[in-house]
């Protein structure tokens, strides 16, 4: 304290002064900090934009033209226009999805990033790679299931038979004869690997790299079978360049009324449904999966969307992303004894 503020103590007028000048300084100080605390919510706010607020990419592990690829692209122009944003297609194909898959996992947890796949698909990987380094059942997180199908399965005309009993009747007078394609480590392989273990028939199996062109190369017979779904093979058969033998669900498919399912044709141990759904790295936040989920939903009642999935042969599936999580824990239990009892094998 300086001489003049120990003069002013004696002095009432002084007093006030300084007290005065006190309270503007401190009036000063809380400004400030107010100033300081109004723009740090003004920049928080700038940034926190509601979700999306750039284009999202969804991640298709499989081959151009693939069923995966042709829902996700039936799904992408609506789910573009309700969210505001470009939804971007992008086909990952590769070592059984799992170069997809991981993919999805390496980018940012923040809902940009997704990933269209299907079950049992999903997690074959880790049933039977030991270097897949991922756990499908928990470093993913089920968004929405967009749609179901079972699967048909087509022989080339040039083989004489027309049922199941006639396929497997042929394949044992003829051993390794008949070919069998797919695409490698889908839903058609492993149940092209149960079909022959329940059948006892001694059928050669051709894996490729998509679906895609195991259908190219039945037309061109060099493939006498494959297990497909109708997505790519319902055009086929109904202009007579492929036949249909049975499907795998338990009732007829609608748009085959004529071919019987395999529980009809007396193998009912030979199954396989498709589940396409969309799922998306575990860690993005909660909202985004909640808004997708109900975006996905929604898509789901037009009939525009209805319309475009009845072509592929395929039926929406509408849920929460609970109902998705448990269709995968229960196709988990059914499908991991049947990898383990034929053998499947991801090269």
């Amino acid at each position: 304290m300086d001489q003049s503020q120990t003069d002013c103590l004696d002095d009432e007028r002084c007093q006030t002064s300084v007290k005065h000048k006190r309270r503007v300084v401190e009036f000063g100080n809380s400004a400030l900090a107010a100033a300081f605390a109004v723009g740090l919510f003004w920049t928080g706010t700038a940034h926190a934009q509601p979700y999306p607020d750039k284009s999202i990419k969804v991640v298709v592990p499989f081959t151009a033209g693939s069923p995966n690829d042709v829902v996700a692209r039936v799904l992408a122009p609506p789910l573009s226009a309700r969210l505001g944003q470009p939804v971007v297609v992008e086909n990952r194909p590769g070592g059984s999805t799992v170069i997809g898959a991981r993919s999805v996992l390496a980018a940012d947890r923040d809902g940009y990033t997704l990933l269209q796949s299907s079950s049992p698909t999903v997690f074959l990987g880790s049933l039977v790679n030991e270097n897949v380094n991922y756990d499908p059942m928990k470093d993913f997180v089920p968004i929405a299931t967009v749609g179901s199908t079972a699967l048909v399965m087509v022989m080339t005309p040039d083989v004489p038979v027309r049922t199941m009993a006639d396929v497997v009747a042929y394949a044992k007078a003829n051993p390794g004869a008949l070919t069998i394609g797919y695409g490698r480590g889908t839903l058609p392989n492993l149940s092209s690997e149960l079909l022959k273990v329940v059948t006892g028939a001694n059928i050669t199996s051709i894996p490729y790299r998509g679906g895609a062109q195991v259908v190219a190369d039945m037309l061109g017979g060099r493939i006498h079978i494959n297990l497909g779904s109708p997505a790519t093979l319902l055009p086929l058969i109904r202009d007579g360049r492929l036949r249909a033998i049975a499907v795998t669900s338990e009732k007829r498919h609608p748009d085959l009324p004529e071919v019987p399912t395999m529980i009809e044709s007396g193998f009912p141990g030979v199954i396989g449904t498709n589940h396409w759904a969309v799922l998306g790295p575990a860690g993005i936040p909660d909202a985004v999966v909640t808004k997708l989920n109900s975006e996905i939903n929604q898509i789901m009642k037009t009939e525009e969307f209805l319309s475009s999935m009845r072509k592929i042969g395929a039926e929406p599936r509408p849920g929460t992303p609970k109902d998705f999580a448990d269709l995968l824990a229960h196709e988990y239990k059914v499908w991991a004894p049947i990898v383990k009892a034929t053998g499947f094998k991801l090269e």
